[in-house]
């Protein structure tokens, strides 16, 4: 049986890291595919956890040869998946988990079609967004207004996506989101 990719997005914010990594946790058996970025690491984050930051020129040169299977430029900043790993671990059969940006998971979901199942995560409201943003505490005033501007912007995308799930209690969005895994696919592959 081919594996298939499960897709998280939401704005900045949504709450979409939060989700990854209680899913992560919950089901050690699925794969997380990690991004690669120009952007620089925050002070909080290990290179080749959630991103492989990566200088200009490289990510350049892969989008030239094709290494990755979607990119985009958020923020300022180029994010792309690559391609090998999602095609080699659908071979083997394994769910592969991403967190992606609203036009990277639309385009990963058009491309994978039926192996790909697209979640948007929403956030219970506008003002818990903001909230969010500013919580983080890594981000310049300029950097979270740009953030808070490309979000608005990505909400209107949420129609686009195969499901939606409001991200007001972590555990209950992460048990909705297993939900929606099982009842689209089955049971979530070991």
């Amino acid at each position: 049986m081919k594996g298939r990719l499960i897709i998280v997005s939401s704005p900045s914010g949504g709450g979409k890291t939060s989700v990854i990594e209680r899913l992560l946790g919950k089901n050690p058996n699925m794969v997380h595919s990690i991004s690669c970025t120009t952007r620089p690491p925050r002070s909080t984050e290990q290179n080749g956890r959630y991103y492989h930051h990566i200088d200009e020129k490289t990510f350049k040169d892969g989008i030239a040869s094709g290494k990755f299977a979607e990119w985009n430029q958020v923020h300022n900043q180029l994010y792309g998946t690559p391609k090998e790993p999602l095609d080699v671990w659908i071979s083997e059969g394994k769910d592969v988990l991403l967190d992606l940006d609203v036009i990277g998971g639309l385009a990963l979901k058009d491309i994978y079609k039926e192996r790909a199942i697209a979640i948007f995560i929403l956030p219970p409201s506008r003002e818990e967004l903001e909230k969010r943003l500013q919580r983080r505490g890594t981000d310049s005033a300029e950097v979270q207004r740009l953030r808070l501007e490309n979000a608005l912007k990505e909400l209107t995308y949420k129609d686009r996506f195969d499901r939606q799930v409001i991200n007001d209690d972590l555990e209950r969005a992460v048990a909705e989101i297993e939900k929606i895994i099982e009842g689209q696919h089955g049971p979530i592959l070991c």
